[in-house]
């Protein structure tokens, strides 16, 4: 890794991955909504955002799964640079890292899209039930990961920017998950809005994450004496 500069400021290495992260979310948000005007134009509000991946257009959600994936190794990059090293900041970005592989592994495992008037999750292919499962997986693990962080910047002066506005993100995204899990069982109408609520709290947290890194986060691993 390359060392922090004299100033104590982030080398140009990690302003440079943080610098990515905040670029593949803006990314990801732009594909998304793109996609959404595209043909077969499917519902934001009732199917899923894999959905997205099935049709003439789909390759371009296959690129929002690696992007989700490289940006969350920019945030373990990002925050694993800050303070010395702790058992709560090394569990938190092992379950981040995971749940970015999750999200690679989606491209190779299409989802199965549902009829006409259908709604919810009823995969009904082998291939359809792994994607869920990796899906399902996925997002528990940045959930996860998300609040180990979360404890772990309470400790440490470097990230008193970021926490608030963090702690917003990680409040958002799971509420998220916790109406998704209620669609799911009683309301599958709502599907595709209560998974994109929590997609925002993820891709929201990686964001300010990164983004105030940037600029203000201080490493804490010193230049080497002269």
């Amino acid at each position: 890794m390359a060392a922090p500069t004299a100033s104590g400021r982030p080398s140009p290495f990690v302003r440079g991955v943080a610098s990515l992260g905040v670029g593949l979310v803006l990314l990801y948000v732009v594909i998304d909504v793109a996609l959404q005007l595209l043909p077969p134009h499917y519902s934001a509000i009732s199917d899923a955002e894999s959905n997205l991946a099935v049709g003439p257009f789909g390759w371009l959600m296959s690129v929002n799964f690696v992007s989700r994936a490289v940006l969350t190794l920019c945030v373990v990059v990002v925050v694993g640079r800050v303070g010395p090293p702790t058992a709560v900041r090394l569990v938190g970005c092992v379950l981040v890292s995971l749940a970015g592989v999750c999200s690679a592994a989606l491209v190779f495992f299409p989802t199965d899209v549902n009829g006409p008037g259908e709604f919810g999750i009823a995969p009904t292919t082998a291939t359809g039930t792994v994607h869920v499962v990796f899906a399902t997986t996925g997002f528990l693990l940045a959930l996860a990961g998300m609040l180990l962080l979360a404890s772990w910047m309470r400790g440490m002066p470097q990230m008193a920017r970021v926490r608030r506005a963090a702690n917003g993100f990680v409040v958002l995204a799971s509420s998220g998950l916790v109406l998704l899990a209620v669609s799911i069982a009683w309301v599958p109408s709502v599907l595709g809005l209560t998974e994109r609520v929590c997609l925002a709290g993820i891709l929201g947290w990686a964001f300010v994450v990164c983004r105030t890194s940037v600029d203000d986060v201080r490493e804490s691993v010193q230049p080497l004496a002269g």
